[in-house]
């Protein structure tokens, strides 16, 4: 049986809250034990996590630049992704919210101070690199993000690692980004813990919303023109998949 609209949004709800509680959570509370790498690791981790728990009800996407790119390559309909982005922004900001009420039970923490594990360019770059810089990066690595979901969820795709394969991806996407932009490429994360560190991190979130939506709808795009497969389409679910 189909899942309902609400099971749906719970399920993005619930995947969103534990993918930016859990990596933005790494990051601030425990960034400077596992330092960058463990940072990486634990967004992968809930990817993986969550995909393997809820991906069965609403196909997993914890991201609305993963819900552009399924929607513009057919994979669910545009009429269910105002649900789905709603769901995703709203776990996104609840985690934020309750990661900044762990956090600020550390005498002296500063959410704008530390940066709250929030994204930026110029000189809140982590290494200062230049909007431009900014932006090619995290529209490319949206991109590259969506077209490994978009293959590993294809029907003709092998079975049973479709989760783990998406979750070493956003691993090694953070691997090479976390220098460059503290690594977006979903516009939940970022808005989920960037409207709470301050008015330079809210300043810049337009940047970590436009350019993995672009980079989304690139790869949906390009994939449906270069890969798909009419006769072998299915819905977009990483845990059918897996």
């Amino acid at each position: 049986m189909e899942p309902t609209m609400s099971k749906k949004a719970a399920a993005e709800f619930l995947g969103t809250f534990v993918l930016v509680f859990g990596g933005c959570g790494t990051a601030v509370l425990a960034g400077k034990g596992v330092g960058w790498q463990g940072v990486a690791l634990a967004f992968g981790l809930t990817v993986v996590a969550m995909a393997y728990a809820v991906g069965h009800i609403s196909g997993g996407h914890f991201n609305p630049a993963v819900t552009a790119g399924a929607a513009v390559s057919g994979r669910i309909a545009w009429k269910d992704t105002p649900v789905y982005f709603a769901a995703q922004l709203i776990g996104g900001i609840v985690a934020g919210a309750v990661l900044l009420v762990v956090a600020n039970g550390l005498d002296g923490f500063s959410a704008k101070e530390s940066g709250f594990a929030s994204n930026g360019y110029g000189d809140r770059s982590p290494e200062g690199y230049s909007l431009l810089a900014c932006l090619i990066i995290e529209v490319l690595l949206t991109a590259v993000f969506l077209w490994v979901i978009l293959g590993v969820t294809d029907v003709r795709a092998p079975k049973g690692f479709a989760p783990l394969t998406i979750g070493l991806t956003l691993t090694l996407i953070h691997l090479i980004s976390i220098p460059v932009t503290n690594t977006s490429v979903n516009p939940a994360r970022s808005i989920g813990v960037g409207i709470f560190a301050g008015s330079d991190a809210i300043a810049q979130l337009w940047l970590f919303i436009l350019a993995p939506l672009a980079g989304g709808l690139l790869a949906g795009i390009t994939y449906k023109a270069l890969f798909d497969d009419p006769a072998a389409s299915g819905d977009f679910a990483v845990a059918d998949a897996g």
